[in-house]
């Protein structure tokens, strides 16, 4: 399998920016249930206004987190821009049999969410200087957090469909999973949200990208959901459809695994009027 993603600086420390686009790159990856073998780097930088020292702590970031997984840095492509942006190609591989693919969800599965969410609301307020660094370090930290832990942690159990969250925020992304035969219902109380995601939601610092998710959803879910459910996603969890009687297992080891805020959110039933229900 092959995948490609890039980002523009979420934060000042260039070594954390380059660990969280490296993360939301080999992300597509882990999706699928499967492994890294290698990664190219792509990389714009505006070396009129930063120094090659800033340059070398991104891709120092981002090597950091291709080791982390068992993968290997093997080039990549520079150009000078006039904005920031780094991120990966990245080579991985699956097991046929053992592939999840993202639209094959099954009536009765459980639906897990692995991380929470806020962070495309975190990175506007980041941006407006609106944060002290220890006001959102639970998004760095979730941000930077692989999503290759929960391939080993569910090991062995059924995950029917699988995908990551992203741009398109958790609606956006559970719309892609559903098929013909089923509709997902989905608790909003049960969605584990980021605390600091949730000060900067009072004050309305949210990202254009979270309401062009709202409107992309709405012909396909019963009522209007919260705003936080279409937030536009950097580096975010998974949101798996489980067997009914695998998904006690993978949320205990989901949770030992380092993945804290995991939760069952939702479950998978028959085909009705609409593809989402909020309940």
């Amino acid at each position: 399998m092959q995948t490609l993603d890039f980002i523009t600086p979420l934060v000042d420390d260039p070594f954390v920016f380059g660990q969280i686009a490296a993360a939301n790159s080999l992300s597509d990856v882990f999706a699928m249930g499967g492994e890294v073998i290698n990664a190219l780097n792509i990389v714009g930088f505006d070396d009129c206004h930063f120094s090659n020292e800033i340059l070398r702590e991104i891709l120092r970031g981002g090597k950091d987190k291709i080791k982390e997984c068992g993968g290997a840095l093997v080039g990549g492509h520079t150009i000078s821009t006039p904005e920031i942006y780094y991120g990966l190609s990245v080579t991985g591989r699956v097991n046929p049999r053992k592939f999840w693919s993202n639209n094959t969800a099954r009536e009765g599965d459980l639906l897990i969410l692995t991380k929470p969410l806020g962070t495309g609301i975190i990175a506007t307020a980041i941006k407006a200087k609106f944060l002290k660094f220890e006001e959102f370090r639970d998004a760095i930290e979730s941000m930077i957090l692989l999503n290759f832990y929960a391939v080993r942690a569910l090991a062995g159990l059924k995950i029917h469909a699988a995908t990551d969250v992203t741009g398109f925020g958790l609606l956006g992304h559970a719309l892609e999973m559903i098929n013909d035969s089923v509709s997902f219902k989905i608790y909003p109380s049960k969605i584990p949200l980021l605390k600091s995601a949730l000060k900067c939601l009072d004050e309305g610092l949210i990202p254009a990208g979270s309401y062009k998710n709202l409107k992309f959803i709405a012909p396909g879910v019963d009522s209007e959901p919260d705003i936080m459910l279409c937030d536009a996603q950097t580096s975010g969890g998974l949101l798996l459809a489980v067997a009914e009687k695998d998904a006690a297992r993978a949320l205990a080891n989901l949770k030992n695994a380092g993945y804290t805020s995991s939760a069952i959110i939702g479950e998978v039933v028959a085909r009705a009027e609409h593809k989402i229900y909020l309940v």
